[in-house]
């Protein structure tokens, strides 16, 4: 087997002729939704599915930039039960952290169980991404805000979010999903009308990337605040 970093952290792991995604377990031995694990030097990487995860995804449609670092702190909007939690955690490493809010008690309930049970770099809000200012005394600022939150008026929701937990020169990360926005609109058309709210917040566009062949209808528009 051979492993290369792709990014600070997140690595690309050749095995059988295949490439597979894979970060640093944080937790050895444990693992969190069934990924295979593999261990190389005493030290084991976790596979990272894309077709579980949209950060995953993005970087193998060769996103340019990263934003997601170690040390860094992260606001993720939409953790569900943690899949992607867990590597963002993986990601940005004890020196870092990881909020991660949902509207849904199941699956912050989850996060609890699976997740920051065994990683204290991870914290799990319940509450509603439409209302930043019922979760602002539990979140600092931060350096990354990601975003993957399936309601109509998704980019104004992250923007919101931005204006009272993005440091200065930070960055978002928007997951779109086109048929949550407009199910009628052609999903390029749906993407160019969440570009236009960002812009007007504010934000400079950087990477807009189409997530087929793993989500269909999706893409991330990563950008930064000027």
């Amino acid at each position: 087997m051979q492993i290369k970093e792709i990014f600070p952290s997140i690595y690309k792991l050749k095995t059988n002729n295949q490439e597979i995604l894979v970060t640093k377990n944080l937790t050895p031995g444990i693992t969190y939704y069934g990924e295979p694990v593999f261990e190389i030097d005493d030290i084991e990487y976790r596979s990272w599915n894309p077709t579980r995860s949209k950060i995953a995804a993005v970087i193998l449609k060769n996103i340019k930039h990263m934003p997601i670092l170690p040390g860094c702190f992260i606001l993720y909007l939409g953790a569900a039960s943690g899949t992607t939690v867990s590597h963002v955690s993986d990601i940005v490493g004890l020196e870092g952290h990881v909020w991660g809010l949902d509207f849904a008690p199941r699956s912050v309930r989850d996060l609890l169980d699976k997740v920051t049970r065994h990683r204290r770099n991870v914290s799990p809000i319940l509450g509603d991404a439409r209302k930043p200012s019922s979760y602002s005394p539990y979140v600092p600022l931060v350096d990354v805000i990601f975003a993957d939150v399936a309601q109509p008026d998704q980019a104004d929701i992250i923007a919101k979010n931005g204006s009272y937990f993005l440091k200065e020169g930070g960055w978002i990360m928007l997951t779109v999903k086109s048929r949550s926005v407009d199910v009628s609109e052609k999903p390029e058309n749906v993407y160019e009308a969440q570009i236009r709210v960002l812009e007007n917040a504010g934000y400079q566009i950087h990477e807009v990337i189409i997530l087929d062949p793993f989500e269909k209808d999706h893409a991330m528009i990563l950008a930064s605040f000027v």
